[in-house]
């Protein structure tokens, strides 16, 4: 398992330096070209072109990127707490449907969304995709309202200019930064879970970023930033940070806007995964792998199956459960009531739990 901790963040910061097509051009025409002065004008030019389209694709995302305030109250000791955080969002549809990450409204009862131009809103909670990505959807009144268009993350080459817009620090809203891709269909662990399908940037993310837009030189949406990485001394990683590919988000929330919700499969338990052979033996199991079942929700598929709690899944269906590939993701992979047969090992002993039909 890496060393490496995940932190979520809010939207996304970028900082790069112009490359490409302005380097080839200095190479070319300083070397090939004895007149110096008219190859500076022409790479001055190259320069002033891609910043100016740099710009227009700023001005085009910038109107459907807002601001998402929660408001969260608990009651410890018998005092009642209230806490604010602040986090990004992105209009998806002229409706007033917004995507953000679920960590940014996560429990939330009075979200707030706060448009580019100032204009606060109410916001519900339509549904979200959590624990198998870090996807919600808010609704707004309709109105006055600009949705981005989505991009094609398949298209995303590695060293392409991309721009992150968001609310970083909490205290700098609208801010805008610039980066490059660089690596596409990255996992990274969250908790019990691999995130998949990201986009790997160089962009300089903060917190108040997280659930921002993460868009092309066309001004549209490749990305949705989510998590930067630390060193296990909790330092932050310079220049790597993550958002979840257009594509993956496209497909969620179209599925929670039409549905309120999304169709994953649930076996119904509390686990934890065993991620090191050690794991197991201070448990005080025999297994060195798999996921230790430490509570079986009543009246699910795990109860109808005869899963008890200190049971170790070892496998669910055609799928091994290893550090590599956790429980919730060998579940994500799968269909609501679909029927699979489940390997355990209860006290040493291997059992085999066979057409176990899954929930919704």
């Amino acid at each position: 398992m890496s060393k490496l901790a995940w932190v979520a963040v809010i939207p996304l910061f970028l900082s790069a330096a112009v490359g490409g097509a302005a380097g080839a051009l200095i190479a070319y025409f300083i070397v090939g070209n004895d007149d110096n002065n008219n190859a500076s004008a022409i790479v001055s030019q190259v320069v002033l072109e891609e910043e100016s389209a740099l710009i227009s694709a700023v001005q085009k995302a910038a109107p459907s990127v807002v601001a998402v305030v929660s408001q969260n109250t608990s009651n410890q000791g018998g005092a009642t707490t209230e806490r604010l955080s602040l986090g990004s969002g992105v209009i998806i549809d002229a409706r007033g449907y917004i995507v953000t990450n679920e960590h940014v409204i996560h429990e939330a009862a009075r979200p707030t969304v706060i448009l580019a131009n100032g204009e606060e809103r109410p916001a519900e909670v339509i549904g979200h995709d959590a624990p198998f990505t870090d996807l919600a959807v808010l609704k707004v009144a309709e109105g006055g309202l600009q949705a981005i268009e989505l991009g094609d993350s398949s298209a995303l080459q590695l060293g392409q200019r991309v721009i992150a817009l968001g609310n970083s620090l909490h205290d700098f809203k609208n801010s805008v930064t610039l980066g490059v891709v660089s690596g596409t269909e990255r996992r990274f662990p969250r908790e019990n879970i691999f995130m998949e399908d990201l986009i790997q940037t160089d962009a300089a993310v903060n917190p108040g970023n997280s659930g921002g837009a993460l868009v092309n030189a066309a001004g549209q949406l490749v990305g949705v930033p989510t998590t930067v990485v630390r060193s296990d001394t909790g330092q932050e990683v310079e220049g790597i940070a993550f958002a979840i590919a257009s594509r993956t988000v496209g497909e969620i929330t179209n599925e929670i806007v039409r549905n309120g919700r999304i169709a994953r499969p649930y076996l119904g338990v509390v686990h934890q995964d065993l991620f090191t052979p050690d794991a197991g033996r201070q448990l005080g199991l025999t297994a060195t792998r798999g996921a230790v079942v430490t509570e079986v929700t009543p009246n699910s598929p795990a109860a109808a199956a005869g899963i008890r709690r200190g049971d170790v899944i070892l496998r669910i269906g055609q799928q091994d459960v290893t550090p590599e590939m956790p429980f919730l993701n060998i579940l994500r992979s799968l269909r609501p009531n679909q029927q699979v047969d489940i390997v355990i090992d209860r006290r040493g002993e291997r059992v085999i739990l066979s057409d176990v039909t899954l929930g919704s």
